[in-house]
């Protein structure tokens, strides 16, 4: 027996476990973990000892009807980082001891030897297909500046037409971008930002579009859910949306529909499952995504660029940034301005890089005629936690907080490609650097101007805050923290 070590990622290579021996292995065989080259394995000694995979007592416990993550146990070396991550990133196992799981993925990003995946749905979709189902996809913007790092294009490479394609491919009878839906969750998150600040009530508020946060703050924060914003996020709105309005304009029965969000997170999957949250059928991740076209043997390089269909098609610039960490912050202010003063803000201002970047919390001081907002951007649910704490306890100075869960943003998902150790900031800021490029190009930077979003609210919903928005676009959150004992976890 002979077994090969990647230097970068730890991953073995077992020649009795695999069908080529490695010595046998062409020059251009990457690392199945972390894409590192053949030149950095290293052959190590055949008497290592074996630990029982019963016994993962360094790794993170997976439940087995987790929704969104699972493990396959013959990959596990018990290397502990996915331990390691939930404790010092995600802020978990300091309190409950790993018996809960807010179903970032980021395990999944950190383990070595892939061993840990998302959930695999792509039977549901088959299924779906066989049914006859007319299937309808919509695209998250963290998607197209990921996706073609599984085809060996430039990292944060704009493949939004390609992705298009792609989903045509593979049956999909329409195409529509997540961008529109988070344009319609500005629309109703900055309404009811600027209706809180007139009313003092409720103050900070919290942005709402992660749901590993969400689901974070109902187990471990329950104090401030009343502090968080109402709306579900695009998803939501974009599944209500389709399911409600897109078949009606398009004279679809809405029971002959079969919608999946393509996303980059793996919590989405724990989020459309809520029974609040309608719509949206199935979540398939980019790396699922990924997985289904090279099955069937699609040449996404290759691939001609198309365009989303004519209705809820591509959003505006501040929709697009909601991938990025401050994105979902910087659209809000611009439009909680234009409610506030009748005017867009000029192209000088329009940028607010002072929630931009990777420092992990960032704070700005914004003033809007005589209204001063403190804000705070953060992303890393373990730097969370003190801030929780001061509005947990009163002592907040904040207006308006936006909480991701995944470093980066959603552009860092647990669905997302994994990137070589090393290499994690340099990919993720090129990631968000594509997708600011495409609100700097976009026609439109300001929701309210989405022409998608002018119709919808003319024709269905009345106005943000309405009646019919309330009901079909916001949603209630409720104290979960007596489940974390029922989160006790089996091995798989």
């Amino acid at each position: 027996m002979s077994r090969y070590k990647c230097k970068i990622c730890g991953y073995i290579y077992d020649d009795d476990k695999e069908n080529i021996k490695f010595i046998d292995l062409q020059e251009n065989f990457n690392c199945l973990s972390c894409t590192a080259p053949i030149s950095l394995f290293e052959e190590i000694e055949n008497e290592v000892e074996e630990f029982s995979k019963d016994e993962l007592d360094n790794a993170i416990k997976i439940s087995k009807d987790n929704i969104s993550i699972e493990r396959l146990v013959e990959k596990c070396i018990n290397c502990g980082m996915c331990m390691n991550i939930c404790k010092e990133k995600q802020g978990i196992k300091d309190i409950c001891m790993g018996r809960a799981c807010i179903n970032c993925g980021q395990c999944i990003q950190v383990c070595p030897t892939g061993a840990l995946i998302p959930k695999r749905d792509k039977d549901n979709l088959k299924k779906a297909k066989e049914d006859g189902k007319i299937l309808i996809a919509y695209t998250s913007p963290s998607v197209r500046v990921a996706l073609g790092d599984e085809f060996g294009l430039e990292k944060g490479e704009f493949v939004q037409g390609k992705l298009i394609s792609s989903l045509r491919k593979i049956g999909f009878d329409y195409v529509l971008d997540v961008t529109f839906g988070a344009d319609l969750t500005i629309m109703e998150e900055a309404n009811e930002l600027v209706r809180r600040i007139n009313s003092n009530e409720k103050l900070p508020m919290f942005t709402s579009c992660c749901p590993a946060w969400i689901k974070y703050a109902e187990m471990f924060y329950p104090e401030i859910l009343s502090y968080i914003s109402t709306c579900k996020s695009p998803i939501g709105m974009m599944g209500e949306i389709v399911k409600n309005y897109f078949t009606m304009k398009n004279n679809i029965d809405k029971n002959k529909v079969f919608t999946v969000a393509i996303t980059p997170c793996t919590a989405k999957k724990y989020e459309v499952a809520r029974d609040e949250i309608g719509g949206t059928d199935l979540v398939i991740t980019t790396r699922e995504l990924a997985d289904i076209l090279k099955e069937e043997n699609i040449d996404f390089k290759s691939l001609q660029d198309s365009n989303y269909d004519s209705l809820l098609s591509e959003g505006t610039g501040s929709g697009m940034i909601f991938g990025n960490t401050g994105g979902v912050m910087e659209a809000s202010l611009r439009e909680a301005y234009y409610i506030l003063t009748g005017k867009n803000l000029e192209k000088t201002k329009l940028e607010f890089n002072s929630v931009r970047g990777m420092d992990n919390v960032k704070e700005a001081s914004i003033k809007i005629n005589n209204i001063k907002l403190n804000v705070a951007v953060i992303h890393k649910m373990s730097s969370a936690i003190p801030i929780l704490e001061e509005v947990k306890n009163g002592t907040s100075k904040y207006h308006y907080i936006e909480i991701m869960n995944c470093e980066g943003g959603c552009i860092g998902g647990g669905g997302q490609p994994k990137i070589i150790n090393g290499k994690e900031i340099e990919v993720k800021q090129k990631r968000i650097q594509a997708l600011y490029n495409r609100d700097k190009s976009n026609k439109f930077r300001f929701s309210h101007e989405n022409p998608d979003v002018i119709m919808v609210y003319n024709e269905f919903l009345g106005s943000p805050l309405s009646k019919k928005s309330e009901g079909l676009l916001h949603t209630k959150y409720e104290d979960k923290s007596h489940l974390i004992d029922s989160y006790l976890l089996v091995v798989k």
